[in-house]
């Protein structure tokens, strides 16, 4: 059994690491399992730099606590300028690989509440009426209609972080 750690328990998240694993190892057994640790940045990362340091802390965390596994990632999404995106890194025994996912502008008046200490999932729910966005379609999901979620969106980052991990232009040296 491939055992995945990811370091959150964001159904979101944790369906887009189920997704993009089984993608990737189509013949393994999986067993992934998300685990509460803490990102030691704010709720809401406001910055390129704050966002990857959630998102390293977050694998490091893990790693901590659960040394067997085979495989850690970390998603942490945040702020950047006027635009929301993640940092994802996985890790296994061997090797480290991060990727970023894609990116969406937020309007000006999200941006302010932002600024003013508001967390982007909780505002998102007070204004469209869903119910723990974050947990669910989040942000993306609302400003797309439904066409994206975060866990699709994430998704793409996840097997570009993770590939390196695996294919063998990464461990073999060239010619």
């Amino acid at each position: 059994m491939y055992h995945v750690v990811v370091a959150t328990r964001n159904p979101a998240k944790i369906l887009a690491v189920s997704e993009a694993c089984k993608s990737l190892f189509p013949d393994q057994p999986l067993s992934i399992e998300g685990i509460d640790v803490a990102s030691g940045v704010s709720a809401q990362p406001l910055t390129n730099d704050e966002t990857w340091q959630g998102a390293n802390n977050r694998l490091l965390s893990a790693k901590e606590r659960t040394p067997d596994a085979a495989l850690w990632i970390s998603i942490e999404a945040g702020i950047d300028n006027n635009h929301a995106f993640a940092w994802i890194i996985a890790e296994n025994r061997v090797q480290r690989s991060e990727s970023r996912s894609a990116s969406f502008m937020l309007p000006t008046s999200i941006l302010q509440a932002l600024k003013q200490g508001a967390e982007l999932g909780p505002l998102m729910s007070t204004l469209t009426g869903i119910d723990n966005i974050k947990h669910k379609g989040g942000a993306i999901g609302a400003i797309t209609s439904g066409i994206l979620t975060r866990s699709a969106v994430y998704q793409q980052a996840l097997i570009l972080a993770i590939s390196p991990l695996i294919h063998p232009v990464y461990t073999e040296a060239a010619p």
